[in-house]
């Protein structure tokens, strides 16, 4: 059974950590870098509606919040560990996606965008632990 596909409405109401299952978070250089991702991965099959992208002025007071709330509550464990990466990520600018993978195949299309694109990361979420793609 693959993960419902996300909105940004379900990340925005989305409250501690991040845990977007059935997709892979992606971040990239800069907005222009992210918006050729974008078209990457529509060329390679992936639909409109499986594609959020966050801006970096969108995504770091959001991500800063998220880190400094779960800080005070668990501030340790991989999870924080990550959401800090992503923060540091987001302070240098970086554009971001969160891109809906149903399966392995998909995965695998969203991997070969990364690495063509050289994603500063790509982390698929599972129901019980993350994975680093790149």
């Amino acid at each position: 059974m693959s993960a419902k596909r996300l909105t940004k409405e379900d990340i925005r109401n989305t409250t501690g950590i991040l845990n977007p299952v059935g997709h892979v978070v992606l971040a990239f250089k800069d907005d222009a870098v992210t918006a050729e991702a974008v078209a990457a991965l529509r060329a390679a099959g992936s639909v409109e509606e499986d594609i959020l992208v966050y801006r970096a002025e969108e995504a770091t007071p959001r991500l800063r919040e998220r880190v400094q709330t779960v800080s005070e509550a668990a501030g340790f464990g991989y999870e924080i560990t990550l959401m800090r990466r992503y923060l540091a990520f987001a302070e240098q600018g970086a554009g971001w996606l969160i891109v809906h993978a149903p399966d392995d195949g998909a995965v695998q299309r969203i991997v070969e965008v990364a690495k063509r694109f050289h994603a500063l990361c790509a982390v698929r979420y599972h129901r019980l632990a993350n994975e680093d793609l790149i």
